[in-house]
């Protein structure tokens, strides 16, 4: 009997708005989902400072009451029928993205610990053999992310700060940039 091996990772290429424009789904809280609208804006650039026009963002996360929408999250906390809580955005030419969403709620961490109000991300783009992850984190949560397990995992100030999105002074808009490489480098997580 032959043994099947998991198959490589692939790079996203030059071509993944041919094969993979039809999944983009730039609006997780569509419909009647519970909780607060918000919406991430954000710019994906290289080592060098410039865009990235062809990357793809995989968002998930959990909705407003802390709950993913898995058939293993048992928590006994509501489940809002109406949201996924994944997403597949895309950049432009000038590597920006841009999607709304519901503010998640806290989701256990290890050792009954809560981790603070975040967003998954899996990124791909050309060049990448494997893709990345990493998290979105909120400003407005600052006792939440103090607390968090995984934050806290990053010593640097300024490296914690490249996974925090900054909240437009009265709106509901959130500002996260992805850096590649450089001063500015996002976190990326070994998962």
């Amino acid at each position: 009997m032959s043994k099947l091996l998991p198959t490589p990772s692939q790079t996203v290429g030059p071509y993944y708005s041919i094969g993979l424009n039809w999944l983009i789904t730039n609006d997780l809280a569509a419909g009647a989902t519970a909780g607060e609208r918000i919406v991430i804006t954000g710019r994906v650039t290289d080592g060098d400072g410039a865009p990235i026009p062809d990357a793809v963002l995989e968002v998930w996360q959990a909705d407003a009451h802390g709950r993913y929408a898995h058939a293993e999250d048992r928590q006994d906390k509501p489940k809002d029928a109406s949201f996924t809580g994944y997403g597949r955005i895309g950049t432009d030419k000038d590597g920006v993205f841009r999607f709304t969403t519901v503010k998640p709620g806290a989701v256990p961490g290890p050792g009954n610990s809560l981790q603070a109000p975040h967003i998954l991300v899996a990124l791909f783009m050309r060049g990448l053999l494997k893709h990345l992850y990493t998290r979105i984190y909120f400003s407005d949560e600052t006792a939440a992310n103090a607390a968090d397990p995984v934050l806290g995992l990053v010593d640097d100030p300024a490296r914690r700060a490249t996974l925090i999105a900054q909240r437009a002074n009265g709106t509901a808009e959130y500002r996260w940039d992805i850096a590649m490489q450089g001063d500015k480098e996002t976190v990326f997580l070994d998962c």
